[in-house]
């Protein structure tokens, strides 16, 4: 501090604010917190695994040569000068409400869902399907879920509603090859993993899918992403649930019995790990008889006009039922279009790009996105909620015309993600790629900078750090910082 500063302390003490005080203005000041900081109550994260194509929904390419732009055009949204593709318009009337990033670049170019998810890349692709290994570091939800542990909120096992839960199933639950890392507690602990629900319901449409493992054969599946029946719902996931043999009262008495053992190891006792799973125990207990999980979680007490704006598939509905378990008090809810059955399925577009864009992926994601930023709007709630919808990475530039149906590839030089509500800038399109975006060539950002403006719009600062394992202190993202630009 210079001494004309010092000097100022004698003067702000008279007002109530000291040393101390003068330091921490300071800190906030110089890394951006003086706007949007603290901003937003809770989260919504709309996850799109497999990876959007950039070029097909937030970054069009329209006067690109005909095998880069691909089959469609662009449509004009309520913000002058930008435009999206044309199979977005209800989002393109929606543009006024929120950003896009068109510059996000890194170099993990295969499914980098940990990364995204952790602000910490990963280190190899066997790392990247392996959710138990235990160099992961633990998903943002997770981090956000810990501290408010520790900061004096209530604590999330004596809530009648969890605090971070992830929709519609445990992550790449109907993957036939990977289990897929990311939406993890990790060093935290499992006790910090999301609370997860289980699809209870039946698919109204057979789809046909191509298969790596079934030497690109066609494979058909009821997938439930592309519509399901108005009596499916979603349950709290069995994981959290006791077994039907077993009553309430038996396992009180094992818990206790547990728990008398446990007493007993004061090292399993100082382990992370083990008091997660205490955590997630007491969690268990408290959720069983829960009737406002319940009654959150049944989205059958919307009105079915409602459900319709949503769509009638697994995304929309598991949009809709995330909206109303962060009225129900929810602070951290994840929804997940996830790969159903078959690999290279969800935004994985390796084959019949186009088609299952088309029919499939751009109208649902279309129909489900505008309508939960509607109805947040129309019920006083984006205001205070973060919208993210992120994705791994994005798709090659040129399309592959060689494959099932033509395809895009994997590409994370360039691609795009969308941001909306709390401390969010509105109407505001973040950084440009080439004219194929191929590579990015202004105001480059990595899913690190994303994670960090995230913690920022959340009250945290980014540069925060929690115990792994061996209780060292670890920063929540790797690198990267508060993105001042996607600030309001």
């Amino acid at each position: 501090m210079s001494r004309r500063e010092v000097l100022r302390v004698g003067g702000l003490a008279a007002g109530g604010l000291g040393l101390a005080d003068l330091l921490m203005l300071r800190s906030l000041q110089g890394a951006g917190k003086a706007r949007a900081f603290g901003r937003a109550k809770r989260i919504l994260l709309l996850y799109l695994q497999g990876a959007a194509s950039q070029l097909d929904t937030w970054d069009p390419k329209p006067d690109a040569p005909a095998e880069v732009r691909g089959q469609w055009g662009v449509t004009s949204t309520s913000v002058p000068g930008i435009q999206i593709c044309e199979k977005l318009p209800k989002l393109a009337k929606l543009m006024d409400r929120i950003s896009i990033v068109r510059s996000m670049t890194h170099d993990y170019n295969n499914h980098s869902n940990a990364y995204t998810l952790t602000g910490h890349p990963t280190v190899d692709f066997s790392s990247e399907t392996n959710p138990f290994d235990d160099r992961h570091h633990p998903f943002f939800a997770s981090v956000l879920d810990y501290l408010a542990d520790h900061s004096g909120q209530s604590a999330h096992v004596d809530r009648q509603v969890p605090r971070n839960i992830g929709l519609p199933f445990r992550f790449s639950t109907y993957s036939p090859v990977f289990r897929r890392a990311g939406p993890y507690g990790a060093f935290l602990g499992n006790g910090y993993d999301p609370v997860w629900t289980e699809f209870d319901g039946q698919a109204t449409k057979t789809v046909n899918r191509v298969s790596f493992f079934s030497r690109l054969k066609g494979v058909n599946v009821k997938d439930p992403f592309c519509g399901i029946t108005p009596a499916s719902r979603l349950r709290v996931s069995k994981d959290v649930r006791l077994r039907p043999s077993m009553s309430f009262d038996r396992f009180t008495a094992k818990r206790n019995l547990a728990e008398q053992f446990d007493s007993q190891n004061e090292i399993l006792s100082q382990s992370a790990a083990a008091r997660g799973l205490d955590r997630f125990q007491q969690m268990a207990l408290s959720l069983m008889n829960s009737t406002e999980l319940r009654t959150a979680l049944d989205v059958g007490r919307e009105p079915m006009s409602a459900r319709e704006q949503y769509g009638m598939t697994l995304f929309g509905q598991a949009a809709l039922t995330g909206r109303r378990l962060l009225e129900a008090g929810a602070q951290l809810v994840s929804v997940f279009w996830d790969e159903y059955k078959v690999v290279n399925t969800a935004w994985d577009t390796h084959f019949n790009h186009f088609s299952r864009l088309g029919d499939e992926l751009l109208p649902g994601f279309d129909a489900a996105v505008s309508s939960l930023l509607t109805d947040l709007e129309q019920r006083g709630m984006l205001d205070d909620t973060l919208v993210l919808c992120l994705t791994e990475h994005g798709r090659t530039p040129q399309v592959k015309t060689k494959k099932t149906g033509g395809g895009r590839d994997h590409w994370s030089k360039a691609y795009s993600v969308m941001m909306a509500g709390a401390g969010v800038r509105a109407g505001y399109a973040h950084g440009a790629s080439d004219g194929k975006a191929a590579f990015v060539t202004d105001r480059p950002l990595s899913p690190e900078d994303v994670l960090a403006t995230m913690y920022h719009i959340m009250g945290i600062d980014h540069t925060t750090t929690v115990p792994d394992r061996l209780n060292r202190p670890v920063r929540l993202v790797a690198e990267g910082g508060v993105v001042d630009d996607l600030l309001s």
